[in-house]
């Protein structure tokens, strides 16, 4: 009985020790009020979104979810204004795998808000399910989506500067290995997906680097942000139905809750003097090494290239029939004192100080424009 005690006690210590060592997140601090600023979170429906959204929302902020189910964002957003006491949190429609989307997205956004101070591209997804596109699914929602969604936003984010822009990857990128001739091909296998997957958060690493050397000098700062090893949803919902409920007690021990995953990203958007770090790698609140892969900046520059072509930037020969027109130069794209073509509906359940339009019918009007454009 002793031996059982004993080593059950050894057992409890140990687990401490990993807790708060390597699980358990360090509290982000920055900025305390953001009255008067503006932010949108992608993916902000459930896990380290939503507790992003929530800690932004708590400090002040105009939060924008974006995120793919209207029902999904519409309810996180209703929960948010409630537990935060803050009315200016508003859903508006995001889906990163369909280009057309991401630009009907940035239109509504332009010619609805003023203002836009933080952008925190948190949506990814670890697996491509059972959807089989012509092209490479997990880059493209977890990669080429935020590239574009940034390049059309960054005229507001210049405007509004200081402002941040702060991209979600994942120690999962020491294992990517971009090859260039691959880059875009359908993923099929999930050993395909778990190097798509690496393959994507190394993109991202790359993708604050090259940012953050574009946008020298006008204000706009950006970082990457590994929020950790967390028990959310990413991973969890493509494990087969026998195997999820023997994981998931294990993961609730030994993973972080989204609130602790949201710690990082929440640090990199408003902590104060991290301005000289501008395209770095960050965890646990911390700026980190990463391997040399990862701050190639000839790779990195490379990267950004090939970006605007599958984007739709630039124009490319061959491109697949059921890509996306190229989507208009930002330039020219409404400024805060342009009238909108269209005026959006206000609705929700409780308006604040300023109405919290719905743009869902204006982004999926817009959405439809595009994909039927010649």
């Amino acid at each position: 009985m002793e031996a059982l005690l004993l080593g059950a006690g050894l057992l409890l210590g140990a687990y401490v020790l990993v807790y708060y060592n390597l699980v358990k997140a360090p509290p982000c601090g920055g900025l305390g009020s953001l009255r008067g600023r503006t932010a949108v979170v992608t993916g902000a429906n459930s896990g380290i979104g939503k507790m992003t959204a929530l800690e932004l929302a708590r400090r002040g902020a105009r939060v924008v979810l974006a995120c793919r189910s209207r029902e999904r964002g519409e309810a996180a957003a209703f929960d948010l204004r409630q537990e935060s006491g803050n009315n200016e949190v508003i859903f508006m429609a995001l889906d990163l795998a369909s280009l057309a989307s991401v630009r009907a997205f940035a239109t509504a956004f332009l010619s609805s808000e003023p203002r836009l101070d933080i952008l925190i591209h948190n949506a990814g997804i670890s697996s491509c399910g059972r959807t089989r596109e012509t092209f490479n699914l997990l880059l493209r929602v977890n990669h080429v989506g935020p590239f574009l969604l940034t390049h059309l936003l960054l005229p507001r984010l210049r405007m509004c500067a200081p402002s941040r822009v702060v991209v979600v990857s994942s120690a999962a990128h020491r294992r990517g290995r971009l090859d260039f001739t691959r880059l875009n091909r359908p993923v099929v296998g999930w050993r395909q997906e778990l190097r798509a997957y690496a393959d994507s958060k190394l993109a991202n690493v790359l993708f604050a680097r090259e940012l953050a050397t574009q946008l020298e000098g006008t204000g706009v700062t950006c970082y990457a942000a590994h929020p950790g090893p967390v028990n959310s949803e990413l991973f969890l919902r493509h494990l087969p139905g026998w195997l999820q409920p023997v994981l998931r007690p294990l993961a609730w021990l030994v993973l972080r809750a989204p609130q602790g995953g949201a710690q990082t990203p929440l640090y990199c958007a408003l902590q104060e003097g991290l301005e000289p770090l501008s395209g770095r790698y960050f965890a646990n609140c911390h700026v980190e090494e990463v391997l040399p892969a990862a701050r190639d900046d000839r790779v990195a520059h490379r990267l950004w290239e090939a970006s605007k072509r599958l984007a739709g930037l630039v124009p490319v020969e061959g491109d697949d029939p059921d890509e996306d027109p190229h989507p208009e130069d930002p330039e020219t794209l409404p400024s805060p004192s342009a009238p909108s073509p269209e005026e959006p509906t206000v609705s929700g359940p409780s308006p604040g100080p300023r109405s919290s339009p719905d743009l869902t019918k204006l982004t999926q009007r817009i959405q439809m424009k595009a994909e039927s454009a010649p």
